[in-house]
């Protein structure tokens, strides 16, 4: 006959899950016997006019009335700015051999991106240029660039 497979020490390592989980079940039990909670309803809670949170319901007489066709919902459109389409700027930078540099704007002062595609005319550092803005993946570029 063969001998049984179980060790003294699997035995022991059974009993102690055993009785752990055992132990677990009887936590378990007493935290829900003496649970002070009154279950859903004393959880809830509510909004007062002034945003403070109470327990009390609000008082329905206090209702106010409110005319739901006078709430934009979307953002007010904007007049049309007048934006020149042509700019005026001076080149603050310019790299020949990498093909890019920035131009800053002669009235608002902003520094915008040129690359050598959008130029019509060969620049240089200190160039008054004039020039047209696009949207580009990083921000605003210049193009159609030309000496002034």
């Amino acid at each position: 006959m063969a001998k049984s497979q179980v060790t003294i020490n699997k035995q022991e390592k059974e009993k102690k899950r055993l009785k752990k989980r055992l132990e677990k079940q009887q936590k378990k039990e007493e935290r829900k016997a003496n649970a002070s909670g009154g279950g859903f309803e004393s959880m809830i809670a509510y909004v007062d006019e002034h945003g403070n949170i109470t327990d009390t319901s609000p008082d329905p007489a206090n209702k106010l009335k409110i005319d739901a066709t006078s709430i934009e919902v979307s953002i007010p459109k904007k007049g049309k700015e007048e934006v020149p389409s042509v700019r005026k700027g001076r080149v603050e930078f310019f790299d020949d051999r990498k093909g890019f540099g920035f131009i800053k704007e002669i009235d608002s002062q902003e520094k915008y991106f040129v690359h050598a595609n959008g130029l019509l005319e060969n620049i240089k550092e200190g160039d008054n240029v004039t020039f047209e803005l696009e949207r580009g993946f990083k921000g605003m570029n210049c193009i159609r660039v030309k000496k002034a």
